[in-house]
């Protein structure tokens, strides 16, 4: 798929067929977000898997928009790694690039995705690290539903010439 065109068409899907997802396309997606810019090249993340249904569902009661996961094929935890850092808290970007890089690889790959944000929510945070049993130094930051889709939705125009400044504002 062309690059512009994933960019463009990438919408937020939250609901998906019973079909699952084969473990070379989470692979894929995976990849996909370890290729991220990351500062320093610290590669501050971690990615939990998750495909268990129970987990998925439970993680709907700790985060009050997740209502995706209860039809979800599978989610990806992306969770920055304090022991990774080069930096003091830039794994926030590095973990928010890794995240779009999944979102557009799904795409790719015509499977479904909601980007889920958990940090810097306390009562999110904490629930999933509880759930996931993380450790202490990793923080989960977002949660990427996956499922192949049962729902299509429109491209918005979102060009706006207002919001660009050259030089200055």
């Amino acid at each position: 798929m062309d690059t512009m065109k994933a960019i463009l068409e990438r919408r937020s899907i939250r609901k998906y067929t019973d079909a699952p997802i084969d473990k070379a396309q989470i692979n894929e997606i995976l990849k996909a977000g370890m290729y991220a810019p990351s500062g320093g090249n610290a590669q501050p993340w971690d990615f939990v898997v998750v495909t268990d249904k129970d987990i998925l569902n439970k993680i709907t009661e700790v985060h009050p928009y997740a209502g995706a996961l209860k039809g979800a094929a599978a989610a990806i935890i992306v969770c920055g790694n304090k022991e990774k850092e080069k930096f003091q808290d830039l794994w926030i970007q590095d973990c928010s690039a890794a995240t779009m890089n999944m979102l557009l690889a799904a795409q790719n790959l015509e499977i479904g995705t909601v980007w889920l944000g958990l940090y810097p929510e306390i009562e999110r945070v904490e629930g999933v690290q509880s759930l996931l049993n993380l450790p202490e130094h990793i923080t989960p930051f977002s949660a990427v539903a996956l499922g192949h889709p049962a729902e299509s939705r429109p491209v918005p125009e979102r060009f706006d010439a207002n919001n660009i400044h050259y030089n200055g504002w």
